[in-house]
């Protein structure tokens, strides 16, 4: 097995590697990738061009330049295939683990991918490959890899173990051996340790767990994640509606779903609309930043209307306008906290979930006690600074009320979202923000003007 080498990407060793590409110098280029781990290929490759990749990327193995593609970015490796021919292609699929050469081929073209699957030699890959296409990319039948090792009920343990032998040759990674029945209905699981450790002649019926947690084809990539997060499982299988087995997902594919989905919410959370990255152009960023932003200034353009509304109370009393900033900040700080836990626990759902009274139960008193606490430290600090003392006890009130209202709107907002379908992360960016700066300033002129 060849040796794994530490890497460390450089200034001097990328100056160093661009020379060499260059100049073509062949040897220098695989002297220094000799034994070095594929994902870090794939990091100092996103240095260069795509020409310059390509060119590096030929000199290599063809199983390390299988797992370099793989292991690059979408975005990235959707314009770097364009650089390959369908024969290239061709090679690289044979060397992959179906679910993975399924994303690749989604990427092509229709007619350079119907060329790649014609030029497989595999019938059993080619088999496997076909299947995947039919399913959408965010299913379980579309995360799934079909190589797996089974074994049929009614075989002993010798026959289990020469099948093993058989079909591991197009198994990367062995996790256990699926049990099925004679219409490849999943029954269950043997551990290698308990087939190594029985009798040659004992049969796989006697030795199997039944009861396996798996998924269904139709189940979406986000309850694929939380199944296997839920029961720690290094690999699931795959089922179709009549039990049948299918493949299996494994938790590489798992990790970049929860990844994937993590920074989608970021995003949203953030006022961005769209799955857009750094080096993307200038247009699609401006484009999936401007719709929150635009938001934002109808929020301010309100905001300033709705201060006009109350002008005749800012031109008696001009210290009130001292306060709010205070009001908005607490205001939306209070909501995007309570939409937060919110979301967190939409994304982390238990049966054991309270009922939405007691949820909003428990809301109003935490935001009781909060509002309190910071009613009391605004009107002690500005009784210490001298300040007003009915104005202080009226910003102290609309403090108080903006907190409620502040925290009942960050936590129902994101259960509305999402009982129709919307993408709960919305509450917990500009949305959550812009309400909630509108809200505190009703409450807060409003107090004012009745109380002073």
């Amino acid at each position: 097995m060849e040796e794994i080498v530490q890497f460390e990407l450089s200034n001097e060793f990328r100056e160093r590697f661009q020379r060499a590409v260059d100049e073509k110098d062949e040897s220098f280029i695989k002297e220094s990738l000799q034994g070095v781990n594929p994902a870090d290929i794939s990091t100092l490759l996103h240095e260069f061009d795509t020409e310059d990749s390509k060119y590096v990327i030929d000199l290599l193995p063809l199983e390390t330049r299988a797992e370099i593609i793989n292991d690059l970015d979408e975005d990235i490796r959707e314009k770097f295939l364009k650089v390959f021919e369908p024969n290239e292609l061709t090679e690289i699929v044979n060397h992959l683990d179906s679910d993975d050469a399924v994303d690749i081929l989604n990427e092509l073209p229709i007619k350079e991918r119907e060329e790649v699957i014609a030029n497989l030699d595999n019938e059993e890959k080619e088999a496997n490959i076909l299947d995947l296409l039919r399913y959408d990319e965010d299913v379980a039948g579309g995360l799934m890899a079909k190589e797996l090792i089974k074994a049929n009920v009614n075989w002993t343990v010798v026959q289990c173990i020469e099948e093993i032998r058989r079909q591991a040759e197009n198994v990367q990674k062995v996790y256990s051996v699926y049990v099925v029945d004679d219409n490849d209905r999943l029954l269950g699981r043997v551990s290698l340790k308990r087939i190594i450790l029985a009798d040659d002649k004992k049969k796989i019926a006697d030795i199997y767990e039944p009861g396996l947690v798996s998924v269904e084809t139709y189940m979406s990539e986000e309850e694929v994640a939380q199944v296997m997060r839920k029961y720690d499982l290094e690999a699931v299988p795959v089922v179709n509606m009549q039990g049948k087995l299918l493949g299996r997902i494994t938790i590489d594919d798992v990790v970049d779903v929860i990844t994937e989905l993590a920074d989608e919410e970021r995003q949203i959370m953030s006022g961005i609309s769209g799955d857009v990255e750094e080096a993307d152009s200038v247009w699609m960023l401006s484009r999936a930043r401007l719709p929150w932003l635009i938001i934002g200034i109808i929020g301010g353009l309100i905001n300033a209307r709705l201060i006009g509304v109350f002008e005749d109370d800012l031109l008696r009393i001009t210290a009130i306008a001292f306060f709010i900033p205070l009001i908005q900040a607490t205001g939306g700080n209070v909501g995007i906290q309570s939409s937060s836990i919110v979301v967190q626990s939409l994304a982390n759902p238990s049966v054991f979930n309270d009922s939405m009274v007691k949820r909003l139960v428990k809301v109003f008193l935490v935001a009781a006690l909060n509002g309190i606490m910071l009613s009391l430290l605004v009107y002690g600090v500005n009784m210490i600074t001298g300040g007003s003392q009915d104005l202080s006890f009226v910003v102290s009130i609309a403090l108080f009320s903006v907190v409620l209202i502040a925290s009942f709107m960050g936590t129902i907002t994101p259960l509305v979202l999402d009982k129709f379908g919307f993408n709960p992360a919305l509450a917990s960016g500009p949305f959550i923000t812009t309400t909630n700066d509108l809200l505190g300033l009703a409450i807060y002129f409003y107090t004012v003007h009745l109380m002073l």
